[in-house]
């Protein structure tokens, strides 16, 4: 499916509930910082072997899927009221990206850009 066919089966099923009136950018935001959180809550306690190998289990894996779903609601919801494409914006930011960090500088380590 389509980004934009997605989104416009996400505003289709917000417009029915009459949720619009919820969707401000700043509830947009928060929500979107809420889920994320909720991603985060699903290794929080996990030590980092555990956390890389725990959604190999079917229903850890759906809740992981979840997740990252609810969190990719928020943002189309935040890219279609604000006008953004995100495929543009996401291609620009790797552009940016690869600006800031030229690969014989940045490769195998983690320094900020401008540390590098």
């Amino acid at each position: 499916m389509e980004l934009e066919t997605l989104t416009k089966r996400l505003i289709a099923f917000r417009d029915a509930r009459d949720w619009k009136q919820f969707h401000n950018l700043k509830n947009l935001t928060a929500s979107l910082a809420i889920e994320a959180s909720e991603l985060l809550q699903l290794t929080q306690w996990d030590g980092e072997a555990e956390a890389e190998t725990k959604f190999n289990a079917p229903a850890e894996r759906e809740k992981l899927a979840d997740e990252l779903a609810d969190i990719f609601v928020y943002i189309l919801l935040i890219c279609e009221q604000q006008g953004i494409d995100l495929i543009k914006a996401t291609q620009n930011k790797i552009a940016k990206n690869e600006a800031k960090y030229p690969v014989e500088k940045s490769k195998g380590n983690s320094l900020k850009y401008t540390e590098l």
